[in-house]
């Protein structure tokens, strides 16, 4: 099979860190367009908007869309029209309703549409699944906390509304605990607003699933040294700990797991399966968590938070 002639919309930090990287290592591609307000690829051709790249470069099968949340419908909307495959970054879209929207248009057209969870593809995540489903799960407590200083310097989209704020990275803890818990929801959330913010700094969620199962999940970007990204889980068979992110796993203080992670390369992999099989992979569970969040969420507002 042909590779798949693919283009890169949003040209950003995470695209030059992570999907150009994956993209050249992967014989199932080719980086053929770039669009991006203000960043360039090198040796491709280059265009200011979504528009001009599909109207100048008709070879496009597929395009990877790398933007804010806020514009990525609009995009992904223009992609499918034009019969392209099309790659979400996460979150998928600003609201659930996009999403719906999306997948309807590109189920009409026969393509394929993925809604990527980098975190689920961590290196220790499917061993802690397969772990949990062999035991009774007693209570569980995730902590995902990081400076948002270090990670998003002077990203004023993330503060925006629909921007996400803290549940930008807390939505890949949330992609984490709905592929390897049983199904939650929430029962109580605390949002915390800068007061100079349209979106929270922090927050406090409270979930449980059918059988009264205790999870809660504390959020932060405040944390300056150590960053925290973790989910811990009291079983009958022990203590299980996922941490940094779904790198590492230890069972009752013995390390099971502790490779690499390649996160990006296996979600074009999955990409490129779908593609080829002609279907879709959209899983919005992580964004109806956030939705939930802050339909039930009761707002604290803070100090105000200056870059």
């Amino acid at each position: 099979m042909s590779p798949i002639n693919i283009a890169i919309v949003g040209v950003g930090k995470i695209v030059r860190d992570q999907h150009l990287p994956a993209l050249a290592a992967n014989s199932d591609y080719k980086l053929i367009a770039a669009a991006s307000r203000n960043g360039v690829v090198d040796g491709i051709d280059n265009f200011k908007s979504i528009e001009a790249m599909l109207e100048a470069v008709p070879a496009i099968d597929a395009v990877s869309l790398c933007m804010p949340p806020q514009y990525r419908y609009a995009a992904a909307h223009t992609a499918l029209q034009a019969g392209k495959h099309v790659f979400l970054e996460k979150p998928p879209g600003a609201t659930l309703s996009e999403v719906a929207d999306l997948q309807a248009l590109a189920d009409s057209k026969g393509l394929s549409l993925f809604a990527s969870w980098h975190s689920r593809y961590a290196p220790a995540v499917e061993e802690a699944k397969t772990f949990l489903a062999s035991t009774k799960i007693n209570s569980v407590q995730v902590n995902w906390k990081e400076d948002v200083r270090h990670w998003h310097p002077n990203q004023e989209w993330i503060w925006a509304a629909g921007g996400l704020g803290v549940f930008d990275p807390g939505i890949n803890a949330l992609s984490i605990v709905t592929h390897i818990l049983p199904n939650l929801f929430i029962t109580a959330a605390t949002l915390e607003f800068p007061e100079n913010r349209d979106a929270p700094i922090a927050a406090s969620i409270t979930f449980q699933d059918a059988t009264g199962l205790p999870v809660s999940a504390e959020f932060d970007w405040r944390q300056t040294g150590h960053q925290s990204w973790d989910i811990i889980a009291e079983t009958d068979a022990g203590k299980m700990v996922l941490a940094e992110g779904g790198a590492k796993l230890s069972i009752n203080g013995e390390l099971r797991k502790d490779t690499p992670e390649r996160e990006y390369p296996a979600l074009y992999e999955r990409f490129a399966e779908i593609v080829k099989a002609g279907k879709s992979d959209v899983d919005q569970a992580p964004l109806r968590h956030v939705a939930d969040a802050f339909m039930l969420g009761k707002r604290k507002f803070v100090e105000a938070f200056h870059d």
